[in-house]
């Protein structure tokens, strides 16, 4: 039986990676060994930064809903409270973008949540 070497098989997986490479600097983008570190290691930072994407997004929502709060003279906790008792369903994204683009819509939320805020909980003396 003749002996099967991996020469094109071993030649397309270092060429798939290569190609992921593109646009690297130096000798990551055309050096196989340095190529598929990098391409590992980008793979890493790709993951966690996906996650680390939605949770700066929701800081950032969540801010504008602040400030957007606090000109109307309300509190982000009790605002959301309220609006939780009154059985508003809305995301913190869609609650940024009324505050931005339709402040009198984010008025009538306001209210609303300032008639079902619960009263603020007495604490009991120790």
């Amino acid at each position: 039986m003749a002996r099967v070497k991996g020469g094109p098989r071993a030649h397309a997986r270092h060429r798939k990676i290569i190609k992921k490479a593109k646009g690297y600097w130096g000798r990551r983008k055309n050096t196989f060994r340095v190529a598929n570190q990098a391409v590992e290691k980008a793979g890493q930072y790709a993951y966690r930064d996906r996650r680390t994407r939605r949770r700066e997004f929701r800081r950032l929502w969540i801010t504008r809903i602040t400030a957007a709060c606090r000109m109307r003279g309300a509190r982000y906790s009790r605002f959301i409270n309220g609006l939780q008792q009154a059985g508003v369903l809305l995301n913190r994204k869609m609650l940024s973008q009324l505050a931005i683009e339709d402040p009198k819509a984010f008025d009538q939320l306001v209210a609303l949540a300032e008639e079902h805020a619960s009263a603020p909980a007495t604490r009991a003396s120790a």
